[in-house]
């Protein structure tokens, strides 16, 4: 298995890190976990397309991790020729944003289709939605998944994906909760969104300290990580993105409550398990 941070950044434009997405590779099974900004042009530097995908899991409708979906399903259109679907999996709500999506393409759609005498037909997408708890497969890969702590972003989930007694948790935007402790219980990777608190709450933008009340911190990822005993702590969806000189100072903060490998990422950052 195979873990390629596809997309590192925040809702923060960043040169060097698109928004948040993680893709995993078993094999020929491509699994995208969100879906930010830029991700189509980091999937392409990660060696997979849209029309590698065997799953898209969205673990919530915050723009910041959808934004591109409308990219993905595009690009997988216009490669596949419709002749498979694009499988998307996610929280209630997922298909009635898909729906809105296509909508919005609607357009387009009808231009390509008029314009070449191979799309026979539209984007062809099916969406899965999942209530916390619940499961299924994927290439032969096993997606579980349990309820994570956003509010008022609601329902969010988180995945774990396993394969041949490898695990690792993808658990999106969360404060620390059950949902999480189970998903990262004993996993090979954990990968955690992570704010840095201390910088987060000397901003003097309201706004930037409101999300203090819905992003797990790097202390409280390496808690988490500690508790549950994951193998290796993944931080990834920075803020503020830190500047290369230092990263130190992230993995430090996370390694005072956890003794495991901490990888501080950037945009396609591997991580072989």
């Amino acid at each position: 298995m195979e873990i390629v941070l596809t997309g590192t950044g925040s809702p923060l434009p960043d040169p060097h890190r698109a928004g948040p997405s993680t893709l995993v590779k078993v094999g020929d099974t491509h699994i995208l976990v969100d879906a930010g900004r830029g991700t189509v042009m980091r999937l392409a530097a990660a060696g997979s397309l849209p029309a590698f995908l065997a799953a898209v899991l969205v673990t919530h409708l915050h723009s910041d991790h959808i934004c591109a979906l409308n990219d993905v399903i595009t690009t997988h259109w216009v490669m596949t020729r419709a002749a498979v679907p694009l499988r998307v999996v996610g929280p209630v709500g997922t298909a009635r944003f898909v729906e809105r999506q296509l909508a919005a393409l609607e357009d387009d759609i009808g231009y390509r289709i008029a314009h070449h005498r191979e799309l026979e037909r539209g984007p062809w997408v099916e969406v899965t939605e999942l209530e916390p708890g619940e499961s299924l497969e994927v290439g032969g890969v096993a997606v579980t998944t349990a309820a994570t702590e956003h509010a008022p972003v609601r329902p969010t989930i988180g995945f774990r994906l396993e394969h041949e007694g490898v695990g690792a948790a993808l658990v999106g935007d969360t404060l620390p909760c059950p949902g999480v402790d189970r998903l990262a219980a004993g996993a090979d990777a954990y990968v955690q969104t992570v704010i840095r608190r201390d910088l987060v709450e000397a901003s003097p933008i309201e706004m930037m300290r409101d999300i203090l009340d819905y992003h797990s911190g790097v202390v409280d990822a390496a808690r988490t990580a500690a508790r549950v005993g994951a193998r290796r702590l993944v931080l990834t969806h920075l803020v503020p993105a830190p500047p290369p000189g230092e990263y130190e100072d992230w993995r430090a903060l996370a390694a005072a409550h956890f003794d495991g490998e901490i990888v501080v990422g950037d945009d396609l950052t591997t991580i072989t398990l």
